[in-house]
């Protein structure tokens, strides 16, 4: 027997309440995995993934959650609080992701390595780069007035688009660090591979939220 519109609506924001929270828990327990491996303090370079693992895999996709019908932590909030809590977490991101630059670059003048030597370093500064772009962004949608001209509703939408281009970036360049010397041998077999799920779930739910957001929202409707 076919199902109605409101059955299928149903499982379908059932299926996304559930991908949503699993987002939560990948992104916070790959940030956690991370923090126990490098060990922090431990070193100077231990310090630079558990930032960027914090940047990338928690804050930002806290950060693109914030709107998310289903699975926000957020969602008691206006739509004004929501998007300045959005803002916030990309801020906290960047910040991090800074730190964790200017430390990796310090680490190897340090030992005398080469800058952006790997295709995992050339990702990382391009990610930082996107994503104090996309911060410089928001507040054109924080402060609309700053731009009278764009319609707001254009402007909200290629502030998502590229977004989830910058979080897409930010997931490579943590996959690619997973293919770093330092994590292949810290972490080993089938525990590697769990890890490099990590990223591509979150990954899959963010790019799900966000084109239904604002690319399929009247898909289905009940």
């Amino acid at each position: 027997m076919a199902l109605t519109v409101e059955t299928e609506s149903r499982i379908y924001r059932g299926l996304r309440t559930a991908s949503g929270a699993a987002a939560h828990l990948v992104a916070l327990g790959f940030t956690v995995v991370v923090a126990v491996l490098a060990r922090p303090g431990s070193s100077l370079f231990s310090w630079h993934p558990v930032l960027m693992s914090l940047a990338f895999s928690f804050l930002m996709t806290e950060a693109l959650l914030v709107f998310s019908p289903e699975s926000s932590l957020f969602r008691s909030f206006s739509r004004k609080g929501r998007a300045r809590c959005h803002w916030a977490l990309q801020l906290l991101a960047l910040l991090c992701a800074l730190l964790g630059l200017g430390l990796i670059v310090y680490n190897k003048e340090q030992h005398g390595k080469a800058h952006l030597a790997t295709w995992h370093g050339w990702a990382g500064l391009l990610s930082v780069l996107w994503a104090g772009l996309q911060c410089t962004g928001g507040l054109v949608l924080l402060y609309p007035k700053l731009l009278p001209r764009w319609p707001l509703a254009k402007l909200k939408l290629y502030h998502a688009t590229s977004g989830l281009v910058g979080y897409l970036l930010g997931s490579t360049s943590l996959l690619l660090g997973m293919c770093s010397l330092w994590f292949t041998t810290t972490l080993v077999g089938g525990a590697w591979y769990l890890a490099a799920l990590c990223p591509i779930l979150t990954s899959l739910v963010v790019m799900n939220q966000v084109s239904n957001a604002y690319l399929y929202r009247k898909r289905i409707q009940p």
